[in-house]
């Protein structure tokens, strides 16, 4: 265990000397904004002046110019390409932008594979695989065989658990036709999560702290609270059972539960963005400090190593409670509000 703690703090302590050149001349700043912000490429570590890094796609589409695919390499840099670059400042500081004859610069259409879609690409096909995996093992399975062991016995567990006590006490009656979802929505976050602890390539990306992610998250929830909401849902929004002088004729209620119809779904995004966020900040921050205290004496920066350590491993353990709580939490506070959505509405199906 000691030895597994010592190995992962090398790897996120190495490429922050090495990009200090060692002499704690380090931009914490520029280095904690690099690593939870996205890129074109996806940078490993960087040993003297040579930067170790995997260039990704590019996939823009310029206003007269059609469609372009070209590596990232080509913009390293601030290098121009058939017409493009990444602008080093101004509004798309960091992104693609199209250069024009006139000097002036455009946003073009850009799908590019970045450093936050190609971790969310790679999280997904592990998840893929862990799941097909656990599913072969049930597939030529008798019901007197013994219990799974293994992966198949963890998620066997764990989807017992999530069913019995989160989605079906939460999501109600009709909680098989969205156990689906809720549990993908679990899986998929939890993984994540994980993934972006693991301080070594090809794991380490944020992507649960992109705030693009958890906003497709939370608009799925939105889109499975609101298409499948029943009658009695949408009447307690527009006319709920309250006195008249509340309903009309300014409609007082009816305007704050429809504006709670959106500030739900903002809160989810919000929730998880920002305590993943602040999570990879802090230990990256704590880092840091083992090479900014460099200059102020061997005395001051051994205390500060120490320090820096033992708080290094206490967030790192506390991040694995915080990636399984917000999992949990996400697929919780959906859950409830599916159920809430649910409320008055027959159902036929045995529980």
């Amino acid at each position: 265990m000691k030895r597994l703690i010592t190995l992962l703090l090398l790897f996120v302590w190495l490429p922050l000397f090495a990009a200090g050149g060692g002499d704690g001349e380090i931009d914490t700043k520029e280095i904690v904004l690099e690593h939870l912000g996205d890129s074109y490429e996806w940078h490993i570590t960087q040993v003297g002046d040579t930067h170790l890094t995997v260039p990704l796609p590019v996939i823009v589409r310029g206003e007269t110019s059609g469609w372009h695919c070209f590596s990232s390499a080509r913009l390293h840099g601030g290098a121009e390409y058939e017409g493009f670059k990444i602008a080093a400042d101004g509004d798309y500081a960091g992104k693609v932008v199209e250069c024009h004859a006139d000097g002036s610069e455009t946003r073009p259409l850009d799908l590019s594979i970045t450093k936050t879609v190609a971790a969310l690409l790679l999280n997904s096909a592990l998840l893929i695989i862990i799941v097909m995996c656990a599913a072969r093992a049930y597939r030529h399975r008798r019901a007197d065989s013994a219990a799974p062991r293994g992966l198949a016995g963890l998620m066997e567990m764990l989807v017992n658990y999530l069913l019995e006590d989160l989605i079906k006490p939460c999501a109600g009656p009709g909680y098989r036709k969205f156990a689906p979802y809720l549990l993908t929505v679990f899986f998929f976050i939890l993984l994540n999560n994980l993934m972006g602890l693991i301080p070594f390539f090809p794991a380490g990306a944020n992507v649960s702290g992109n705030i693009a992610v958890t906003l497709v998250l939370a608009l799925a929830t939105f889109l499975a609270v609101n298409l499948f909401g029943s009658k009695h849902y949408w009447k307690d929004i527009f006319w709920p059972d309250l006195p008249l002088m509340l309903k009309a004729p300014i409609p007082i209620i009816p305007v704050i539960e429809l504006v709670g119809i959106f500030t739900k779904p903002f809160a989810l995004m919000i929730r998880l963005f920002a305590n993943m966020m602040a999570g990879h900040a802090v230990i990256l921050s704590l880092t840091c400090v083992i090479f900014v205290t460099v200059k102020m004496g061997a005395a001051i920066n051994g205390a500060m190593t120490v320090v820096s350590v033992a708080f290094s491993i206490f967030m790192n353990c506390l991040e694995l409670l915080v990636a399984f709580l917000q999992a949990y939490v996400f697929t919780m506070l959906s859950a409830v509000f599916i159920g809430l959505a649910q409320e008055g509405k027959a159902h036929t199906e045995q529980e």
